[in-house]
């Protein structure tokens, strides 16, 4: 299937691991040129080196999505170096696991706040794209209730209700708007890799709720995200994919 990406300039933030990495990888081997951001100048640099093997046009930068000059800035900047910008996926996120005012407000910064600049800092670009798409990664929890109460949980919520508005508002322009909400994501260093080495019995919890009886990996969400992003999916716009393996216990309709 081709996905139609061949030449189409993507930006995202919070690309150099897990659910960031691999879907710069993909939409790198799509044909795609591809800039992201992330805090650590080293894992930046890596991916630089990685990415740029795949062949096409790649932009890395250091950048806090919570300082709204230096994130507006430098989505700017990697536009105008990409020619353009068609995609603009917003996966950056605080994973706060508390639900005290400081994991409020690290989430409202990083997942909410960080989003709305993103786009705000993209749409002058998206709206001169013949292919305009936005995909923001929220989480199984913003629908189904996970047992805890933390802040991630309401604020991944709120994420899909703001790319929902975001359809409904953008559509005359052309630009489309949807949500990818992944449940439990194993990967090397990631959140359930050490849940497994400090709460083995959370983990476990996790793969008893899976019909599959495994976690999810990140290539596995990646794909659903490219696929959103596509012009292979030119008629999707305000809908939230659910990648869980089946695990939400909630009818999806």
């Amino acid at each position: 299937m081709d996905l139609g990406l061949q030449g189409k300039r993507a930006i995202i933030t919070g690309g150099t691991k897990g659910i960031g990495r691999k879907t710069a990888e993909l939409l790198a081997n799509e044909g795609c040129d591809v800039g992201f951001c992330a805090r650590n100048q080293t894992q930046v640099e890596e991916t630089v080196d990685a990415l740029s093997k795949i062949g096409p046009k790649i932009i890395g930068g250091v950048t806090d999505v919570t300082n709204s000059q230096e994130c507006r800035s430098w989505i700017a900047q990697t536009g105008d170096a990409l020619g353009g910008i068609d995609i603009l996926i917003a996966n950056a996120s605080a994973l706060g696991a508390s639900a005290d005012e400081e994991a409020w407000r690290s989430g409202l910064e990083v997942d909410i706040l960080g989003t709305v600049r993103a786009v705000e800092a993209a749409m002058p670009y998206l709206l001169r794209s013949n292919a305009a798409s936005i995909v923001g990664i929220s989480s199984t929890v913003a629908v189904n209730t996970p047992g805890g109460v933390r802040a991630y949980n309401g604020l991944k919520a709120a994420l899909i209700n703001y790319l929902s508005g975001l359809s409904t508002n953008l559509g005359n322009d052309g630009i489309r708007a949807n949500a990818v909400s992944p449940g439990a994501v194993y990967f090397k260093g990631g959140v359930w890799d050490t849940r497994k080495k400090e709460a083995p019995e959370v983990y476990a919890a996790a793969l008893a709720r899976s019909p599959l009886g495994r976690l999810c990996t990140p290539e596995e969400v990646a794909n659903a995200v490219v696929f959103l992003a596509s012009p292979a999916a030119s008629f999707i716009s305000g809908t939230n994919i659910i990648v869980d393996g089946g695990s939400t216990s909630r009818v999806q309709y």
